[in-house]
């Protein structure tokens, strides 16, 4: 968990980790932002739903759905029960491991219990 936490704050602080560039600011604002076009999305609703795109190698929010998914806010849902975004507009970062499988496309309720609880603390 410290690894993944180690590796959203560098994401978080554009590239850098202490005083050493790890990536570009460029190279994370491509990773981060959606990089496909809605029509590449028709079908992958599955995975997507109608709020959320991909970046290079993570989801991307790219509308608000309900509290937790606010535009530009970054991460994954693992299949193997870990739930992990960075939100650059609030300055988060929220990482959930548990070790319950997912048994469908839909996100166990913990881990929507989580982002509800971590958002709601926000003043």
């Amino acid at each position: 968990m410290d690894d993944y936490y180690a590796f959203y704050r560098m994401l978080l602080n554009k590239g850098r980790h202490a005083d050493t560039e790890i990536l570009s600011r460029t190279s994370v604002e491509l990773m981060t932002s959606d990089q496909i076009d809605p029509e590449n999305r028709v079908g992958a609703e599955l995975f997507f739903g109608d709020f959320r795109s991909s970046g290079f190698v993570m989801s991307v929010d790219i509308r608000r759905d309900d509290l937790s998914h606010n535009p530009g806010r970054f991460g994954w849902d693992g299949g193997t029960g870990a739930t992990a975004y960075v939100d650059p507009a609030e300055d988060m970062i929220g990482i959930l491991f548990t070790q319950r499988m997912m048994d469908s496309p839909e996100p166990p309720k913990v881990f929507s219990d989580f982002w509800t609880l971590a958002y709601g603390t926000l003043g």
